[in-house]
């Protein structure tokens, strides 16, 4: 129900489509990172672990992310400074938007309420900005002036880096985004909703998918490919496992931290 509240309250940021964007990787062995939240330390980890995997393999790599990076875990703010500068020596980098980012965006325009961005882990990702909002609550007793101080706060470029991140990844063979596709709706007519919340109408579909659809959103145990669908979500902020998986050649490894 909170979900579908925040998507109705959304509504005016799904008006204004999102870049959506094309790389053809057949060549470029291409690794891809699942749902983030604010884990810093397992984000430096899985990218180690990928350097070390990718050292073995010829030419320019590429690393895609899907999306959440912040809220519920510790550190967003270290996670979006690291995604924002150059990516490892020899890879490319793709970060997608997730649902959270969108969330946080949408507090900063005024489209929904802190205590809404709240209800999905914001308290964290203020602290990791420096930002003890219950502190500030006692010196701001206006909520609009507490709001205005909050936003002011937040730094330009981490806003700018966000409201710039693609929501879509097509690719020869697969498709990264951060929770699906409709499968009953051609890739350029998706819409952006439905690729940052979608979860059932996706991932209990019978349709056959146009190709590969990587993606995270929906945490999971285990991961698994499920026929043309991969999701690398395995609710990293709780569970200390943060999952990517390496594509190339036609196959699929998955590895965690």
């Amino acid at each position: 129900m909170a979900g579908n509240s925040l998507r109705r309250q959304l509504s005016a940021r799904f008006d204004r489509s999102r870049r959506r964007a094309y790389i053809d990787n057949s060549e470029t062995p291409t690794y891809v990172i699942g749902d983030v939240h604010g884990r810093h330390d397992l984000l430096a980890e899985v990218e180690a672990t990928i350097v070390a995997d990718a050292s073995r393999l010829p030419g320019r790599k590429l690393i895609v992310m899907l999306g959440d990076f912040i809220d519920r875990g510790p550190s967003s703010a270290r996670v979006i400074s690291r995604l924002m500068a150059p990516p490892p020596p020899n890879f490319d980098r793709v970060c997608l938007t997730g649902n959270h980012e969108l969330a946080m965006l949408s507090y900063i325009d005024d489209d929904i309420s802190l205590s809404q961005w709240f209800a999905m882990g914001a308290d964290v990702t203020l602290h990791s900005y420096g930002l003890d909002a219950a502190h500030l609550a006692r010196q701001y007793p206006s909520q609009k002036k507490l709001d205005e101080f909050i936003r002011s706060s937040l730094p330009a470029s981490h806003v700018t880096f966000m409201r710039e991140l693609p929501i879509l990844l097509d690719t020869p063979n697969a498709l990264f985004v951060h929770a699906g596709i409709d499968p009953e709706v051609p890739i350029a007519d998706q819409v952006d909703e439905d690729l940052v919340f979608i979860r059932s109408r996706f991932l209990d579909s019978v349709q056959p998918l146009p190709k590969l659809v990587v993606h995270g959103h929906t945490p999971i145990k285990e991961v698994k490919a499920r026929g043309l669908r991969l999701n690398l979500d395995t609710g990293a902020f709780h569970t200390g496992r943060l999952t990517a998986a390496r594509l190339w050649n036609g196959r699929v490894h998955v590895f965690s931290t």
